[in-house]
């Protein structure tokens, strides 16, 4: 059985009628699905700019649940974990993922069924098949060389 999202102080479909940089942290945060692409290490082409999802997760990321280990104070343990506010999404909205639900507000599109905040439960996110939920590698597992051989397509 999922976990029934806290709702509680939330406006119902505020997501619908705020802009991003009119939400509170709360509404913010409620945003994330949960699904942990974000926490997978990329690959940029320098040349084109384009963007590779790898298997290879965060020294922090559990992917059991796909959260943060240690979220709230992260930024100890990995200094360049960037953290996404409305004044900075426009900066790095083009390497989020596809499903995601500030990358797909930014661009004027609705959130998907699944996403927790319609569905009303934190699972559906794997449910849907969406997340990476146990198909990461710890970054400390595999040298950063590697990492060109753990290039995965985007779970949708």
């Amino acid at each position: 059985m999922s976990d029934p999202i806290d709702r509680s102080g939330l406006t119902p479909r505020f997501w619908e009628k705020k802009r991003l940089r009119d939400m509170n942290p709360r509404e913010w945060e409620a945003l994330c699905d949960g699904c942990g692409k974000c926490c997978l290490n990329k690959l940029e082409d320098e040349e084109t700019g384009e963007v590779a999802l790898t298997s290879v997760a965060c020294r922090l990321f559990d992917d059991t649940t796909c959260h943060c280990a240690q979220y709230e104070i992260r930024h100890q343990f990995v200094p360049e974990c960037i953290v996404m506010s409305p004044s900075n999404i426009h900066k790095h909205v083009y390497w989020m993922p596809e499903t995601c639900a500030y990358k797909l507000l930014w661009n004027g599109e609705p959130l998907y069924d699944w996403h927790p905040l319609i569905s009303g439960t934190a699972d559906s996110v794997h449910e849907a098949g969406v997340s990476v939920q146990g198909m990461t590698v710890p970054e400390f597992e595999i040298d950063e060389d590697d990492w060109e051989d753990h290039i995965i397509e985007e779970p949708r």
